[in-house]
């Protein structure tokens, strides 16, 4: 990556506006099917609120979702913390598993929620129903996923290419919010030949998007790669009134201030880097406030975070075999670098109890301090592959029609 031109670089590290929603320092959780719900939301935010320490705070609130009584305590408003994505026709039409996914902890301020569709109507809907219901203080619109089954629809990354669908969901989604700020996140665009990020940048602001995030690569670059930060600095350069938000290859707090510096962007998204470290939050918090060094913790201190992980999905999900279940895919990222092996990981990643699952644990050398071997990038890192499109998508990007085969129709989380 070149040196940036000196317009392009910010000088100081500021808290992020958006809306009436101040977010110091500026980071921002990605939201993530099947990861960032709200246990795992619970945890960066204790870690946010600690900011130094390797363990988070002890916990001052009912379990996630559970509509308990809770102890109150002050939100320090230390980063943004998004849901996963939620389908705009599922919300709509009250589907279980969605009406689930959009509960929030009680005391979690700004409640963040992360809205998918290609139908203006239905979106327009969604956000109607959010704000007559009070379900969330911020929307954000998914434009930047990449799988095959969103993009075959015509949806997540594949979108933007249509410029007058984009321009329609957008204003239908402004339009019903009332105070609620929207925010839209999107990748450079399909392929190297239909980048649309810039476009697309600005038909945002005009329709009074609070805030862009990018993430810097193509949605046929997937996850492979480098993230091309320098498409980061060129949309704030097009979109100045807009905060402008970046995302990719972001694996550290050093990363994220790095970014900041080099793009000139008003605030950083991170998604794979935290994943088997929500004490990274408290990272990010540490970096951009001058408060401490990183966190380096015992593979003891990771187990413990890793049981009330276990235990936080158990409460939320109303069954403790169902959340050391849905655990078991934290595993591999949690304990990466430590020296565990294979037979362990695997029964860990086999658990079905909490006793089970703490039984594994006591049977590792917890004295291990944290290795080298835990940096660097995590999670997907699957490379270029052909971007799966409706039949046509590629013919008219002015083409305003809504894709008809039935792309609001899954449920959400992926």
């Amino acid at each position: 990556m070149g040196v940036l031109p000196s317009h392009c670089r910010r000088t100081s590290l500021s808290q992020l506006q958006i809306g009436p929603h101040t977010v110091e320092p500026p980071v921002v959780l990605a939201p993530m099917a099947g990861i960032t719900n709200a246990p795992f939301r619970t945890l960066c935010r204790e870690f946010a609120a600690t900011a130094g320490s390797p363990r988070p705070a002890a916990p001052t609130t009912a379990a996630p979702g559970s509509g308990g009584a809770a102890r109150s305590r002050p939100e320090p408003h230390r980063g943004l913390f998004v849901s996963e994505m939620i389908t705009t026709r599922a919300l709509v039409e009250r589907d279980a598993k969605t009406l689930r996914l959009i509960r929030f902890q009680d005391g979690e301020r700004p409640r963040s929620l992360q809205l998918y569709g290609v139908d203006p109507d239905t979106v327009g809907r969604a956000v109607r129903m959010i704000v007559d219901e009070d379900l969330a203080d911020h929307v954000d619109l998914n434009f930047g996923c990449p799988v095959p089954k969103v993009t075959r629809r015509g949806g997540g990354s594949a979108l933007p290419y249509k410029r007058p669908l984009l321009r329609a969901i957008l204003r239908a989604a402004v339009g019903n919010a009332g105070s609620l700020p929207v925010t839209m996140k999107m990748r450079t665009g399909i392929d190297d030949d239909h980048l649309t990020y810039l476009d697309a940048g600005r038909i945002a602001a005009e329709e009074g998007v609070a805030a862009i995030a990018l993430h810097g690569r193509t949605a046929q670059q997937h996850y492979g790669g480098t993230a091309d930060w320098s498409a980061i600095a060129r949309l704030k350069e097009a979109v100045s009134e807009v905060p402008v938000l970046g995302n990719g290859d972001v694996f550290s707090a050093e990363d994220a201030v790095r970014m900041v510096r080099e793009t000139g962007c008003d605030g950083v998204v991170v998604g794979r880097g935290c994943l088997g470290r929500p004490w990274l939050f408290a990272d990010l918090v540490g970096a951009f406030t001058g408060g401490g060094a990183p966190a380096r913790p015992t593979l003891k201190e990771v187990a413990a975070v890793m049981v009330r992980h276990a235990e936080l999905l158990g409460l939320w999900l109303g069954d403790e075999a169902r959340g050391v279940i849905d655990f078991r895919k934290h595993v591999a990222w949690y304990t990466k670098g430590f020296a565990v092996g294979s037979t362990l990981r695997q029964r860990m990643a086999m658990a079905s109890s909490l006793a089970e699952l703490e039984e594994h644990l006591a049977a590792l050398d917890l004295d291990q301090p944290w290795p080298v071997g835990a940096e660097g990038p995590r999670g997907r890192t699957t490379g270029s592959r052909r971007v799966v499109l409706p039949d046509g998508w590629l013919r008219d990007p002015y083409d305003a029609a809504v894709p008809s085969d039935g792309a609001e129709s899954d449920v959400s989380g992926g």
